[in-house]
């Protein structure tokens, strides 16, 4: 996992972010088909698939709506290429409006995805199990979640799908056992724009010190027939686990407001990116292919702009090259031109050293001139050597 600056910094508000895996076949083909029905029926202003390597085994899908009737929002979609199991595909999904996103705005993952749960008999759609959890776990988004019966599998799941998830994580637990609108997924109840990135977990009336038991790592407790959401990891400056509890969560098919108010406030912090999520954003601004015909212009332009700030430092680095050349030229021209000083006259010539071999001669010549002085046979023995003087 990468620890880089870029993927720990916070999630911009316009951003609305989703991932989670196909697991059907020809997932390519319902992305086509999803997209085509929402254009003609002028849902999206249009999509497009750009090309990628021939190599790879990912594919990208961009579409352009507006929300509000004015707001542009932009989207990407990538499927990422299969892995281990033949009958799925991961999918991530980032999209960014040009103002702050809100809830009641359309699920972008719907934009891509037939989102059968609402529109169950719309025309050319299928039940197709898009909405799995990224890991291979049986999770699903918009479906409820059982927590298993064993304390240590339980631990587990809470470790797994907090870590780098990019889902919203939510634990109810049941105080009773509910009826038949008790046991449908709280996602239905949620507005478009949770729908779609929240996950919940529920736990049955007799799991609720197993549930407490395996959430101690993660510093929370849900109260009894309560709710609480799964703090972000890491937790930001501030954070109060308490603050994103539910006492109560009435399933009874009623709205459940004070849910939806801790909701609102937990998808508002600022929150660090999850694995893969700064790339995926950084990959929808930089490599944008869909453009209208204003947003090609302003790209030119944009373009034109940049060259022409480079030419101009380029122009200004010539001339200041320029400039020290002739400034070198002159100086090298008053160098040449200066007269030459003046020769320094020589002083007495030093006597030159003696020889070794002159000295060695003059020895030898005192030696041998000194036998020369030696006594004659019947001299007086006081007569004196006379020597050279």
């Amino acid at each position: 996992m990468s620890n880089s600056a870029s993927d720990r910094s916070p999630i911009p508000g316009t951003v609305w972010q989703a991932r989670g895996r196909h697991a059907g076949t020809s997932s390519e083909d319902v992305l086509r088909r999803t997209l085509r029905r929402h254009k003609g029926g002028r849902i999206l202003d249009d999509f497009a698939e750009p090309p990628v390597p021939p190599d790879t085994a990912g594919r990208v899908f961009e579409a352009r709506w507006r929300v509000d009737g004015e707001v542009p929002v932009r989207a990407r979609l990538t499927l990422l290429p299969p892995r281990d199991r033949a009958d799925g595909r991961e999918w991530r999904l980032v999209a960014e409006a040009e103002r702050p996103w809100e809830d009641n705005w359309p699920s972008p993952a719907t934009m891509f995805w037939p989102d059968t749960h609402d529109t169950p008999d719309a025309p050319d759609t299928v039940d197709v199990p898009w909405d799995h959890h990224h890991a291979v776990t049986g999770l699903r988004l918009r479906d409820i979640n059982p927590l298993p019966a064993d304390d240590k599998a339980m631990r587990r799941i809470f470790r797994d799908t907090a870590r780098g998830s990019w889902s919203v994580h939510l634990v109810v637990h049941e105080a009773m056992t509910p009826d038949e609108r008790g046991r449908l997924p709280l996602a239905r109840l949620l507005p478009p724009g949770l729908r779609h990135r929240v996950m919940e977990h529920r736990a049955a009336p007799h799991q609720l010190r197993a549930v407490n038991w395996a959430l101690r790592d993660q510093g929370v407790e849900v109260p009894r027939g309560g709710a609480v959401l799964l703090p972000p990891q890491p937790a930001p400056d501030g954070y109060d686990a308490m603050e994103y509890a539910v006492r109560s969560v009435f399933l009874d098919g009623s709205e459940p407001a004070e849910l939806l108010d801790a909701l609102r406030r937990f998808t508002a912090l600022p929150k660090p990116s999850p694995e893969g999520a700064a790339k995926a954003l950084a990959d929808l601004r930089d490599n944008w292919t869909l453009m209208t015909v204003e947003e090609e212009l302003a790209r030119e332009r944009g373009l034109v702009a940049m060259y022409a700030e480079a030419l101009e430092a380029m122009t200004r680095s010539r001339d200041l090259y320029r400039e020290a050349a002739e400034k070198a030229h002159e100086a090298l021209a008053a160098y040449r031109d200066a007269p030459a000083p003046p020769a320094e006259r020589p002083g007495p010539a030093a006597p030159p050293a003696a020889s070794p071999l002159r000295q060695f001669t003059r020895t030898f010549a005192w030696l041998t001139g000194g036998a020369k002085g030696t006594r004659t046979p019947g001299g007086d023995d006081a007569d004196e050597v006379k020597g050279p003087p």
